[in-house]
């Protein structure tokens, strides 16, 4: 069975499982530790949602980084009861504020996006479009991100994408504020103007 350790926070060096990564890919530690060091200081009293979520475990760095509350949505069910064992080894059996959810993101996140008060940040993590199944997968983030703009206390959105694709400068009323590139995957920032 494939591990991940939280690496940061409160949590640190706790061991989450991994889904079959025929199913998922996980977030490369270099990208991950990029992206903490990037928003750390921003996650306090807001809650991080993951779409596409698989183990949670940038969700779950994310609490260990001091955000309010964490939201993971996972399509998969395999995955999706990998995602619930982990929330439950880092926050107990009752969730709390915390939630691992089963379903499609572009489903669920409006749902829960219409259910919360506190500011918002919001991290895509979509299966690459090489995978069988997920052609024009960035079309359709990218018509949810415009769609969430709705929702005025979504205050960021990141997204990790293969670096071949480009991510406009401007969605709806969000600015891409910088992009990082690890190789193949690249991770850019969006900001609410």
């Amino acid at each position: 069975m494939l591990n991940a350790v939280i690496s940061s926070g409160i949590f640190r060096g706790k061991k989450l499982t991994l889904p079959s990564l025929a199913t998922t890919r996980s977030t490369k530690n270099l990208v991950k530790g990029s992206f903490f060091d990037t928003i750390r200081f921003k996650l306090s009293g807001r809650v991080f949602i993951e779409c596409f979520g698989g183990s949670g475990v940038m969700a779950l760095e994310a609490l260990s980084n001091g955000a309010k509350a964490v939201i993971a949505i996972e399509k998969d069910k395999k995955a999706y009861e990998i995602l619930k064992q982990n929330f439950i080894k880092i926050t107990g059996a009752d969730f709390g504020e915390n939630r691992a959810i089963l379903g499609d993101c572009f489903e669920k996140l409006p749902q829960c996006l219409s259910k919360l008060e506190d500011e918002i940040i919001l991290y895509f993590d979509p299966p690459f479009e090489i995978r069988r199944g997920f052609d024009g997968i960035y079309e359709k983030i990218l018509t949810l991100m415009a769609d969430v703009s709705e929702f005025k206390n979504v205050k960021m959105i990141c997204i990790e994408h293969m670096s071949k694709i480009k991510i406009p400068s401007e969605i709806a009323d969000f600015e891409c504020i910088k992009m990082r590139k690890f190789g193949a995957t690249s991770l850019s920032y969006l900001e609410r103007k």
